[in-house]
């Protein structure tokens, strides 16, 4: 069986990760999905819808609510030549399985010198923005992209959705792939013929002024911030770093220096947070360029908010216009 003809739609985030899913099923019989309402129903946001009806139930399967399993057994499988895609349904819903990741998933390269490299990918719903309760809006990159083993990564449009998820697909090692569930619903041009290389930040925004950096969910904000800043006159470059670890330190260092101040995104917690990392990775490589210090705007240091609060939580348009007119402009 071989991937649908190629061509350019537009389509929504799930079905362009819908369609990475069902190409790579077709591709490669190694490929197998596997996790919680994944099968018939098609998953809780639907990523997964046909799949089982097409491939049938060895390659498309529902598992028990046991994360910490689901993930035991797609190592067990890496290890012996298949290539598992699981979903954690919900991001929280990922830290029964923390152990498995920590331990085992990041680190069966390193313990077997190479012999035994996990192929595999963790595919999990992150973020705000649909009305949800704390554990089912968090933002825990940075458990994973602290972890050495793990590659992580995250999209902002249906074509990053679509290319990167055949990336981490064809990937020989571990990816934690962070899809903002926000984002699930936009829609967007896919050609199934484009690739985006893991590893590989883009420059979404071409500007000279002031360069956001910002990943997945956080992206939107950054590009309508920069238009509404275009309009006090304000030149702004958006960067989407797409692949949080290993980070692109060549592309956003460019780019920063050649605007000479920087504005970083996000909605997790701030302290101790990938945001924060960036943040300091700029301050350290590009010092030299800086006419300002470099700002974050990330969520707050606290549990998610509930859903009639959400809004005052996440990064906004006027937070990040705020951050940008304290880049002493005046100086």
């Amino acid at each position: 069986m071989s991937a649908e003809t190629t061509q350019t739609m537009t389509m929504t985030m799930a079905a362009a990760l819908n369609r990475a899913l069902a190409d790579s099923l077709a591709d490669d019989p190694s490929v197998l999905v596997f996790g919680e309402d994944v099968g018939a129903l098609g998953g809780v946001f639907r990523v997964t819808d046909g799949l089982t009806a097409r491939f049938g139930e060895d390659r498309c399967f529902d598992t028990p609510l046991a994360e910490s399993g689901i993930i035991g057994s797609a190592v067990g499988m890496a290890m012996n030549g298949m290539r598992p895609v699981v979903e954690m349904q919900f991001d929280a819903f990922a830290y029964p399985a923390f152990e498995q990741i920590v331990s085992h998933v990041a680190k069966m390269g390193n313990r077997t010198k190479g012999v035994l490299r996990l192929p595999m990918v963790i595919r999990i719903p992150f973020g705000g923005g649909i009305g949800g309760v704390e554990h089912h809006c968090d933002s825990s990159e940075a458990y994973y992209a602290h972890t050495p083993g793990l590659t992580v990564v995250s999209p902002s449009t249906p074509q990053e959705a679509y290319s990167l998820l055949r990336a981490a697909i064809a990937s020989a090692d571990p990816v934690v792939f962070m899809e903002p569930k926000k984002l699930y619903w936009s829609k967007g041009p896919v050609d199934t013929s484009i690739t985006a290389p893991i590893g590989k930040a883009a420059v979404a925004r071409e500007g000279s002024d002031v360069t956001l950096i910002a990943y997945g969910p956080s992206v939107q904000v950054a590009l309508e911030a920069a238009a509404v800043a275009a309009e006090d006159g304000r030149s702004v470059q958006v960067v989407d770093v797409r692949t949080l670890t290993p980070f692109d330190d060549e592309t956003v260092m460019q780019a920063v220096r050649s605007t000479g101040r920087a504005v970083v995104i996000s909605e997790a917690p701030g302290y101790a947070s990938v945001a924060s990392e960036i943040q300091g990775r700029v301050a350290e490589q590009c010092f030299e360029y800086l006419e300002a210090p470099v700002r974050k705007v990330t969520g707050f240091d606290i549990p998610f908010a509930p859903p009639k609060l959400e809004h005052w939580y996440l990064p906004d348009v006027d937070r990040v216009i705020d951050a940008i007119d304290s880049l002493h402009w005046e100086d």
